[in-house]
């Protein structure tokens, strides 16, 4: 039976990557920042998509590491849009670890992203309520 930190989120994943050597720090470990990065991808799709438009990253809030990531892990980033007001969004986003020859998943980061969808002058713009199957 699996425990709850080896159930990734329902669903697929927006993004899933490999972690490569090209994404270490000196010490060999996964920089933070490229996994942040991988996480606003996937809640910038979310967004996008939601919006039908351009959206763009405003905050970052409570992003909290739990475990490394290393070399050749696969990560899967899952994002889910959990607020929704005149023209912002909030993301939930959670970045999850399977080490490449192994079943079992771990949460390795997770925070919340709110983006704004912009028109073409990069004002804010409207976006369309939450609807309960956008949860």
């Amino acid at each position: 039976m699996l425990h709850p930190e080896e159930m990734p989120p329902e669903g697929l994943p927006a993004v899933r990557v490999i972690a490569m050597p090209a994404d270490t720090n000196p010490y060999g470990d996964i920089f933070g920042g490229w996994l942040m990065s991988m996480m606003d991808s996937a809640a910038g799709s979310v967004a996008s998509r939601h919006s039908h438009g351009r959206a763009v990253t405003i905050a970052v809030e409570g992003m909290t590491f739990h475990r490394p990531v290393v070399v050749g892990d696969e990560v899967s980033v899952y994002a889910k849009l959990a607020r929704v007001g005149r023209t912002s969004m909030t993301i939930e986003v959670e970045s999850w670890r399977r080490a490449r020859h192994d079943d079992r998943s771990y949460k390795v980061t997770e925070a919340k992203f709110t983006f704004v969808a912009i028109g073409e002058d990069r004002q804010p713009r409207r976006v369309p309520a939450l609807q309960q199957s956008d949860q």
